[in-house]
């Protein structure tokens, strides 16, 4: 599978003495070849049995590639946790200026927003030149990426927060209730 990612991101793929790579290749049985020139990935199964590993390599070199560090993309490793990107060109068009505000809104002042949303929605979030890249469990990401959908479409800082506080109550709430409803005898966690 080939794919390409920013030249100022290869470094850190690569990592010191390429340990990052190393990681990557050990845990997803692959073998990745990174051009430092161009910034043009090569990820190649080295497991005839298991190609998912593929897959798996190619969604942690993107998570670095979008800005995050190698431990937040190493999370990817479980099954349980997914990659969304979202490119904000989608929403916004082409508009440099566009862009820069947007992500302005989404880092707040001193990266205010950004932490909350992540604390918020239980995410990891990257913002990297023109995108906003998420880590975390599916139902979670779905909530995080309306979060930023809604900051995008102009909803106050506050209102997001209120959206997303609703969304964790809702979300303990539903835990509270499995737990409830597990039938006598059985070990809960």
């Amino acid at each position: 599978m080939n794919f390409k990612i920013p030249l100022d991101r290869v470094g850190v793929i690569i990592g010191p003495k390429g340990s990052t790579k190393r990681k990557i290749e050990e845990n997803c049985d692959v073998s990745i070849k990174v051009d430092g020139e161009t910034g043009d990935i090569e990820v190649i199964s080295t497991s005839p049995s298991d190609p998912s590993g593929v897959l798996n390599a190619q969604n942690v070199v993107n998570a670095i590639g979008r800005g995050f560090s190698p431990e937040k993309a190493f999370l990817l490793f479980s099954d349980e946790r997914y990659l969304e990107i979202l490119d904000l060109r989608d929403y916004l068009g082409k508009s440099p200026e566009n862009i820069r505000r947007i992500k302005a809104r989404l880092i707040g002042s001193k990266g205010k927003a950004w932490r909350l949303m992540e604390e918020l929605s239980g995410v990891d979030l990257a913002i990297y030149g023109h995108t906003v890249a998420i880590i975390g469990y599916l139902g979670r990401i779905g909530i995080a990426k309306e979060a930023i959908q809604m900051i995008i479409q102009g909803n106050q800082h506050g209102t997001v927060y209120s959206f997303l506080l609703n969304k964790k109550r809702e979300i303990k709430k539903a835990r509270i209730q499995l737990w409830e409803e597990s039938p006598k005898g059985e070990e809960r966690d």
